[in-house]
């Protein structure tokens, strides 16, 4: 557990460095998914010390899904949003409303009543088919980018948010189910394509659309799909009769972080107004994801209350934001 909290704590402060070293980058001139956002954005410092944060994190989360239930450490994952919450407001000086302090809360209990509920990793290999499901789905995640790519902005956001999550998640599911280095093996081609799919997907929903938008649905995809697949076919099982206290645990931290999708919000670039009002505060990040996984093995959200990327969402620093915070 203490593995699964340290990545999802690595993950919450690598999503700030890449929001921003992502909203920096020069976007490109296409409609759709842009291949190229990932050479640029790695000319950005924040991205790279994001990256390092993102590899310590996912070391982490290897160690807690081969010791854990892939549903403890995804809802540990998901809860990467309420640390990148918790260091906006420490850090740079983003208020948080009740509303989003109670959130910050209520994940935590959640995951107090997961790590109550949680019994032993499952042992199971789950059916053959498995392996050859995960690779196609990884596979999706690359169609659902382009033709999500290609949306408008709202359903864009969504759709990009999901498939990211979605690829964190055939990378939980492939850790779980490699056993030693085998390159015949499709485990590892799922856990490569939807690994790289779902990085491409979220740095370009962080600088495309709404990513409070896509932070809430790479949280969705990252969370449920691994952890029903765990259940199901590999295993993973609850203490005897606390089987209904893991499902509200679990409902409960992903239902916190979804309130906190907000901080998947990547902040404007510097000088703009949205920087320079009232209050002086900047945005911070969200999860995988999400996430990324965000996390997930990634990544999960991306920083700021400042006004987003995408159109319609406003989370300046000015008089609403001070309204929306009760004081």
């Amino acid at each position: 557990m203490i593995c699964a909290l340290a990545s999802s704590v690595c993950f919450g402060a690598a999503s700030v460095l890449q929001a921003m070293g992502a909203r920096a980058t020069t976007p490109g001139t296409g409609g759709g998914v842009d291949i190229a956002l990932m050479w640029r954005v790695l000319r950005q410092w924040r991205y790279l010390a994001g990256l390092c944060a993102d590899g310590l994190g996912f070391v982490l989360q290897i160690v807690a899904l081969r010791t854990l239930p892939i549903y403890v450490v995804g809802a540990a994952l998901a809860a990467s949003l309420a640390v990148t919450a918790v260091i906006a407001s420490r850090v740079l000086h983003v208020r948080l409303s009740r509303v989003e302090w109670t959130a910050v809360g209520v994940v935590c209990a959640g995951l107090a009543l997961l790590a109550l509920a949680s019994g032993k990793e499952g042992h199971e290999e789950g059916p053959g088919w498995l392996p050859w499901a995960l690779l196609a789905s990884a596979f999706g995640v690359l169609l659902l980018g382009v033709v999500g790519g290609r949306l408008p902005a709202k359903p864009r956001a969504l759709v990009l948010g999901l498939g990211a999550g979605f690829g964190f998640g055939v990378v939980e599911v492939a850790v779980r189910l490699i056993d030693g280095i085998d390159f015949a093996d499709p485990v590892w081609y799922a856990l490569l394509v939807g690994g790289g799919a779902a990085f491409v997907l979220l740095t370009s929903a962080l600088q495309r659309g709404s990513v409070t938008t896509a932070t809430a649905g790479a949280v969705l995809g990252e969370t449920v799909g691994p952890a029903i697949i765990g259940v199901a076919w590999l295993g993973d099982t609850t203490r005897a009769g606390l089987g209904w206290l893991a499902v509200t645990g679990f409902a409960i931290a992903v239902a916190g972080s979804l309130t906190l999708a907000r901080f998947g919000e990547p902040p404007e670039t510097e000088g703009s107004p949205a920087e320079t009002g009232p209050t002086g505060a900047v945005g911070a990040a969200g999860p995988g994801a999400g996430g990324a996984g965000a996390g997930g093995a990634g990544a999960g959200g991306a920083p700021g209350p400042a006004s987003g990327p995408g159109p319609g969402h406003d989370h300046g620093t000015g008089p609403d934001r001070r309204s929306q915070d009760g004081s």
